[in-house]
């Protein structure tokens, strides 16, 4: 770097890229995962009857909160797509991103079997693989920034993960004998 360079990098001020696809997928991140729990919550709540009945019935069929979420989605889509919207202001709509895809993916078990149980084991599968992409693009380094040893963190780290959900997924099976009963009996009672 000669003279003239430096003496150019120093005079102006240093803007690094703006990296907002990081920040939204943050934002969606939490959105998501703070809509699913509290969602999972409200509905333990109102089956024990410990939380007014929130359910929303239209002529007698019971709407689940993912019809919401799917409204919610193609609201957020067709804002983003066809209104001008400036880029500065993007956060709200990862937030509601978010929210729309808690709130779908939050019954995603009920996608695949009509008519099953809430507490089907794909919805928190789902879930698991939707945190998973929204983390990956949140957290991970950017790719101009890898290095060897983001592989070798990569691998023990994905050997961790992979031995963590090993043994989170025998220990539910155990705790799937003991409360999927329990739980099935409280939806049944619960509020239609």
């Amino acid at each position: 770097m000669n003279w003239k360079e430096l003496k150019a990098k120093l005079t102006h001020p240093h803007r690094p890229p703006p990296r907002p696809v990081r920040h939204l997928a943050r934002l969606a991140f939490i959105a998501f995962l703070l809509t699913f729990v509290i969602s999972r919550v409200c509905v333990i709540l109102i089956m024990t009857r410990r939380m007014p009945n929130l359910f929303f019935h239209a002529g007698g069929t019971h709407v689940h909160h993912l019809n919401y979420g799917i409204f919610l989605l193609s609201f957020t889509a067709a804002v983003l797509l066809f209104a001008p919207f400036p880029r500065e202001k993007r956060g709200l709509w990862a937030l509601l991103y978010g929210l729309a895809m808690g709130l779908t993916f939050d019954e995603f078990g009920m996608w695949l079997n009509l008519g099953g149980s809430y507490w089907q084991r794909a919805s928190f599968d789902g879930v698991i693989v939707v945190l998973t992409a929204f983390g990956l693009i949140a957290f991970a380094p950017r790719w101009e920034r890898v290095r060897s040893h983001h592989f070798v963190t990569g691998g023990v780290l994905l050997l961790v993960v992979g031995s963590f959900y090993l043994i989170l997924f025998k220990s539910l099976r155990h705790a799937n004998e003991m409360l999927m009963p329990k739980l099935i009996e409280i939806e049944q009672s619960g509020p239609r």
